[in-house]
Order: C-alpha cells, then structure tokens, then sequence
C-alpha cells in the first residue's frame, strides 16, 4: 500500500520529493510495476566515479527490493564513456538485481538516432531491462528486442515515447498490475504514456519544476 496523500481514484498523482527516501517509506509496492530511468551521473558533478556507480547500484536495489513478487520493474539507461571508458549502465542493474534475487525477463535495445549514424559522445540507443521475482514472459505475446526509434521526448533526458508505451504495454499484456510508479519521473513521460493506455500512475520528482510540469503534462511531443 502506498503511503502519501493519493487519492484511490486518482488518475495520477506526483510527489516532489528524494524518490529513494519515499521508496524507502514503503514497504512494498503491491499492485505497481515500476518503470524508471536513473540519474546520470552529469547530475553529480562532485561525486567520484566509483562513488556515483556504488550510488547507482544502491538506487536500483532499493527500487527492486519495493517491487511485489506480481510487478516488474523496467530501467530505462544510456551509457556514457569517462575518460575513454564505456560504463556500461545495463550491468550496473544486472549487479542490483543478482543482490535482490530477481531475474531479468528480457534486454531490449531503443535507438535513440538513426540505426546506422555514428553519434559522438553518449550513443545512439539506450537500454531498456525488465526485472522480476514472480513474473516470467509468456512468449506467444513477445515484442521485438529491438525498438527502431524510443520516440519524442520532452527533455534531454527524458524517456521516449516509444520506449514508455512498449514498457506500459508489456505491464498490461503480462502482469496483474495496473499501477506504474515512476521514481526520478522528470517530466513525467512515463505517467503520460500510463494514463493513455488505461493505467494509473504515480510519480517521485525532487525538482519542483519538473515535479509540476509531470504533474500537468498531457502529451509527449
């Protein structure tokens, strides 16, 4: 049960307030998946490299250790390269749930340019994993494993549409969940893309500005 002042037939409801601090008040989330993109480490500027992958390793175990047994949880990540070196964000989840004992259902990839074109800098897709400890893929309902374009999004760091509709549409197709909580929402795409299909959504956002505008957000250009 979700602790907070949300409405039980709310549509949407967002917190502003640290995601990993009202995770940490719940003590499970029955009844939601979650679907999340973790802070990049350009949002730490004066935190370590090691520390900001053992910061980043923590936040996705406290996030799995809230999921139900019925829900999933689904990161959203792009890698970056420091110094030359490629730190590869996908294994930093793998690392968080091999620590809560969940399995990974599936790794798919979603192009953020042009299949193909050669970016500098971050590249040109980003990851998309599915974890759970109770759920498992029933494959006559599979998707493609990799997702041409994840779509418009609303910031530089936001969640492509696409990419929130396959995530939100694997939760409605093959979990008994019908909730989506969004820890470090930003603009709130993935509430956006929840609401559309029929789900409820709950956002966590530090950032007054962002928190409001996830909370007003009606489409993803």
């Amino acid at each position: 049960m979700l602790t907070g002042t949300m409405e039980a037939t709310a549509k949407r409801t967002v917190f502003c307030e640290d995601a990993l601090d009202w995770l940490r008040k719940q003590p499970s989330l029955a009844g939601c998946s979650v679907i999340t993109s973790l802070p990049d480490r350009s949002e730490f500027p004066r935190m370590e490299l090691e520390a900001w992958k053992a910061w980043f390793v923590d936040a996705a175990e406290t996030i799995l250790s809230r999921c139900a047994p019925e829900g999933v949880a689904i990161f959203y990540q792009t890698d970056i390269k420091v110094d030359g070196a490629w730190i590869d964000k996908g294994y930093l989840c793998q690392k968080a749930a091999e620590r809560t004992g969940h399995s990974l259902l599936w790794h798919k990839i979603a192009c953020r340019h042009k299949p193909g074109s050669t970016t500098f800098g971050r590249p040109a897709y980003s990851h998309l994993l599915c974890f759970s400890r109770g759920v498992r893929v029933d494959l006559s309902k599979a998707v493609p494993d990799v997702l041409p374009d994840a779509g418009p999004t609303s910031w530089t760091r936001g969640m492509g549409a696409e990419a929130c509709r396959l995530a939100c549409e694997f939760v409605l197709a093959q979990t008994t969940t019908r909730t989506i909580v969004a820890p470090f929402c930003g603009h709130g795409s993935a509430l956006v893309v929840a609401n559309a299909l029929g789900l409820d959504a709950v956002g966590i956002e530090i950032s007054a500005k962002r928190a409001r505008k996830a909370s007003s957000a009606v489409r993803i250009r």
